[in-house]
């Protein structure tokens, strides 16, 4: 018997076009469809970019209606914050102060050890210390620690441990030590800022000037850096 195809040829054309037409969509069409959904979701994620506030980071440059209010004191209060280091921590407004300066001296790591050390010793429960003791070993005084403070080694050691079972005075030698770091060494120097003295008559404090980036670098580029005299 002959070969029907042989007779026939023009089913062989029907059958490689049918078989083709069954292959083709899905070599073509699923690509097609996941270029689609890739592309849609490049476009959800630059939306959300473009809706978070660090995005819009120099949008309230030369708008003063959008900047944030400086807090008010009273030369009297300012006055009393030169009495003793104290008097300073023991108010709102001057601890932000005092913080907002140490920012400016890149050593704000010892009032926010200072900070979470009084937190930890108004724990209500020992069920609450540990947790908390541990966080902030690891923050503060660990070898390495993101916010390692300045601590001599037998404070580090006494301080490490006592983290095998920590009680409310566990951080009592380290956080004094700070303290005194800050009263003989900060403590003066804000006294003597412009910020404060400013304060002193009635001033708000002055603003950070603001200084302006080029479009060839990023943000990360900037953090850290002092810009070269020339450039000034």
């Amino acid at each position: 018997m002959e070969n029907p195809l042989l007779l026939f040829p023009q089913l062989n054309i029907s059958a490689s076009k049918d078989k083709a037409y069954y292959k083709q969509p899905v070599m073509k069409e699923e690509p097609h469809k996941a270029g689609k959904a890739g592309a849609k979701q490049k476009r959800n994620r630059l939306s959300l970019l473009l809706q978070k506030p660090e995005f819009h980071e120099g949008d309230h440059l030369g708008k003063p209606g959008n900047l944030p209010k400086a807090a008010s004191v009273s030369p009297e209060e300012a006055v009393k914050w030169g009495e003793s280091f104290d008097k300073l921590l023991s108010e709102k407004a001057g601890l932000d102060a005092f913080t907002k300066f140490l920012k400016t001296e890149f050593s704000e790591e010892n009032i926010e050890f200072w900070i979470a050390c009084e937190d930890y010793k108004k724990s209500k429960s020992a069920h609450e210390l540990l947790p908390k003791a541990k966080t902030i070993f690891e923050t503060f005084i660990q070898k390495d620690a993101p916010k390692e403070v300045n601590l001599d080694f037998h404070t580090k050691e006494v301080t490490s441990q006592s983290m095998g079972q920590p009680g409310r005075s566990t951080f009592e030698a380290a956080q004094s030590t700070v303290y005194r770091l800050m009263e003989q060494d900060s403590y003066p120097r804000f006294l003597r800022s412009a910020p404060y003295l400013g304060m002193l008559q009635g001033r708000a404090p002055p603003r950070a000037p603001l200084r302006r980036r080029s479009r060839s670098f990023t943000v990360s580029d900037f953090k850290g850096a002092r810009p070269s005299p020339a450039l000034w």
